[in-house]
């Protein structure tokens, strides 16, 4: 690597304080990790939750103050010595979270649930991916086929989100499936659910738009929207959901991937006896929650965190083998130094995924 190369980087010191700055370039120690140079980092929610209040559980502050951003891709620019499944030059989109491979939760195969684990952008442990140069293991590098661009390659990330909720959920050939929220991962979730076998998945959202694209990204096969009603009870919109789409009792699987509290109570309305509620969305740390339903119902509710064994995985097969498409997904790319201002844009629900491009220089 060059000597006089720079890593500069975009830090978070509080709310809407983001400064640009050069971190020291990361130095290969372990013969297994891998120097990435980012090519593009995504906006997800928790990015704009950073940027508007400065953390969620733990948070920045002027002694510690973080590189934000997880979704990313980038070019491989030094590999490690014991490294043999990469080299320089190779296009990957990133997992960005190693756990410690040693804890009782990695050992059974849950390594997302590892105490240890060192998430990109998580204070105060590990920087995130707004930065020219990013380290973590190689076998948390995914190799991109050609016909997967490096804009493509950072949504891998949140399919892989989608892939881990729907195998929460179960989700079966001949089931039927609603899921809460059409943003990306929502999005993601119902073409997932198509590709396991669904054979009704129906988008909710209060979007219009959002919905529209929703039909069009899903298919017309399996795929059905509901435009949900804001000023009807979550009672009333799950009744209106089930009779729209002939559910009969309801439907065998919610999805909320939107986190908002009253789509939480209307799947769980929206559900038969014995129906699976898988919970992806991250909203308000506490809520309503009809639990009286739940019980009644005998429903099986599951929770979803980041992704596990196999999720990024099965995402590159689900897009390298045309399963599932990225078309349409980016709506907007800004340039490093407009980081904010696309975080900003994010906030105002604008488009599907925003990206920000890697430092040029």
């Amino acid at each position: 690597m060059d000597p006089n190369a720079k890593n500069p980087s975009c830090l978070l010191y509080s709310s809407l304080d983001a400064r640009f700055e050069d971190r020291p370039i990361p130095v290969l120690e372990d013969p297994h990790d891998v120097i990435v140079r980012i090519a593009y980092t995504g906006v997800c929610g928790s990015d704009v939750h950073f940027w508007l209040h400065g953390g969620i559980r733990t948070f920045v502050s002027e002694t510690q103050p973080l590189t934000m951003g997880h979704e990313a891709s980038g070019t491989i620019l030094v590999v490690g010595s014991a490294v043999t499944s990469l080299c320089p030059g190779d296009k990957v989109a990133i997992e960005p979270g190693y756990p410690c491979r040693r804890c009782h939760h990695c050992k059974h195969g849950h390594y997302n649930l590892c105490p240890g684990m060192k998430f990109a952008a998580d204070p105060p442990v590990l920087h995130g991916t707004l930065t020219k140069y990013f380290m973590l293991p190689a076998d948390f590098c995914y190799k991109m086929p050609e016909s997967i661009s490096l804009t493509e390659a950072v949504l891998m990330e949140p399919l892989a989100v989608a892939i881990h909720a729907v195998r929460q959920a179960d989700v079966r050939p001949g089931r039927t499936v609603i899921v809460f929220g059409a943003g990306t991962v929502g999005l993601f979730c119902a073409a997932v659910a198509r590709e396991f076998g669904a054979v009704v998945v129906v988008s909710v959202d209060i979007v219009e738009r959002k919905l529209s694209f929703a039909q069009r990204f899903v298919g017309n096969s399996v795929g059905r929207t509901v435009l949900a009603d804001p000023w009807l009870s979550p009672e009333e919109n799950a009744a209106r959901l089930i009779q729209e789409h002939g559910s009969g009792e309801g439907a065998d699987i919610a999805i909320d991937a939107s986190g908002a509290e009253m789509s939480v109570q209307t799947a769980l309305f929206s559900l038969h006896k014995g129906g699976t509620y898988a919970q992806v969305g991250m909203g308000k740390r506490k809520i309503e929650f009809p639990i009286s339903e739940m019980c009644e119902k005998e429903i099986t509710a599951k929770g979803c965190f980041r992704y596990g064994a196999g999720d990024f995985d099965l995402g590159v097969h689900l897009v390298g083998s045309g399963k599932v498409s990225l078309s349409g997904l980016v709506t907007s790319v800004f340039p490093f130094e407009s980081a904010t201002e696309a975080w900003e844009t994010a906030k105002r629900g604008e488009g599907t995924k925003t990206l920000i491009e890697g430092p040029k220089d």
